[in-house]
């Protein structure tokens, strides 16, 4: 009964996600791309805590994915110019290190991408309040 209830909170979680990605515009989107990365490192972080390699290793390799398949996809280097040359240098970075972190079973290193995602996403989120207050300013 319970693995019933939770297959239907699972559903409906898709559900809720499928229903926010597709109402997003591209700047949510990437705020979501984000958070995304952040929960799955921080399941690793718990992962490695608890010594629980397939956790570890399904959660890095989930935070990857995001980072290279979504974030880093993202990016058109060419119009973004050095940032966005140093952007993708800066995915590249943490795909190596997650990379490592994965083969090492190292929480300082997960937590070292952490930080640089989540500086990253915070600049991020404050970029349409920067620009209101220039177009008001």
């Amino acid at each position: 009964m319970f693995n019933r209830r939770m297959r239907g909170a699972n559903a409906y979680s898709q559900v809720n996600l499928e229903t926010a990605v597709q109402s997003a515009d591209p700047h949510q989107l990437i705020l979501m791309l984000y958070d995304g990365a952040l929960l799955s490192l921080a399941e690793a972080t718990v992962a490695i805590e608890q010594k629980d390699v397939p956790k570890r290793a399904k959660a890095i390799s989930r935070a990857i994915a995001i980072i290279q398949d979504g974030l880093h996809a993202s990016l058109d280097v060419e119009a973004g110019g050095e940032l966005g040359q140093r952007l993708a240098a800066l995915y590249d970075y943490m795909v190596e290190r997650l990379t490592q972190a994965n083969a090492t079973n190292n929480a300082a290193t997960v937590q070292e991408v952490s930080g640089l995602l989540r500086t990253l996403r915070e600049a991020w989120a404050e970029m349409p309040r920067q620009q209101a207050a220039a177009v008001a300013g």
